[in-house]
């Protein structure tokens, strides 16, 4: 099968560990994946923008670089779900329609992919830390991804995991209303990061790096002294620990 990596725009661009540590972990699966070099932004901004046009022109690509896929895995709920939007991006488009249906349904999230495509739950990692852990809006409460990442972090040998107050409350980070909405943004992940403090964890980690970029600035700035992880690094590093 060929399984294909879409990295998204701020993993590329910022944090490349996180693909770098997935691909180690999928190939310790025994998985081979590939890196189609035509893909670019999912469109996202665009599309939440109304910008509808340049979105569909970014879907364009991506629908192309994929074409030939059997699964496509990113480290992101938040660009996964947005293929999901193709359908309403191409709703008049029928060639293009049926290559959007196709990539939804084979695209999972990388905690997804794992648990239940591969039917892994337990990689061997050891990492002596404490943890909590930061479920992000899109991955949580659109694509449904809630059991899966704790599952991994439950079989996670020396970590002790420390609940999140409030956990499903948004980091305010929201793409482009980070910027649009700035003081309301800022108040909430202020009050986020407060939440993360209070659990006296070492590490925080998540699904997301949008907003584990938005809650790990922040803490950084008032001095915090919390390692922000994306959940596929950490359990990379434990796997190379244990």
């Amino acid at each position: 099968m060929k399984i294909s990596l879409f990295i998204t725009c701020i993993c590329d661009a910022m944090f490349p560990g996180v693909g770098e540590a997935m691909v180690r972990l999928l190939e310790r699966q025994g998985v081979r994946v590939e890196f189609p070099e035509g893909q670019t932004c999912c469109g996202q901004p665009a599309f939440n923008s109304g910008y509808w046009d340049d979105a569909r022109a970014a879907a364009r690509t991506v629908l192309d670089a994929f074409e030939d896929s059997d699964f496509v895995i990113a480290p992101s709920g938040s660009c996964v779900y947005m293929f999901h939007h193709y359908r309403e991006l191409f709703k008049d488009d029928p060639k293009r329609l049926e290559q959007a249906e196709q990539l939804a349904a084979k695209t999972y999230e990388f905690t997804q992919f794992l648990v239940q495509v591969l039917g892994v739950r337990d990689l061997g990692a050891y990492f002596p830390h404490k943890v909590t852990y930061h479920p992000s809006c899109h991955g949580s409460r659109l694509l449904g991804v809630k059991d899966e990442p704790l599952e991994l972090l439950s079989a996670v040998r020396g970590l002790t995991f420390v609940p999140l107050p409030m956990a499903e409350d948004c980091c305010g980070f929201g793409g482009t209303f980070a910027v649009k909405m700035a003081d309301i943004s800022g108040a909430m992940v202020a009050e986020k990061a407060e939440h993360v403090t209070e659990t006296e964890a070492e590490v925080l980690t998540g699904l997301d790096m949008g907003c584990l970029m938005n809650i790990g600035g922040h803490l950084r700035r008032k001095g915090a002294n919390v390692r922000v992880m994306h959940l596929a690094e950490l359990l990379a590093e434990g796997v190379e620990r244990a």
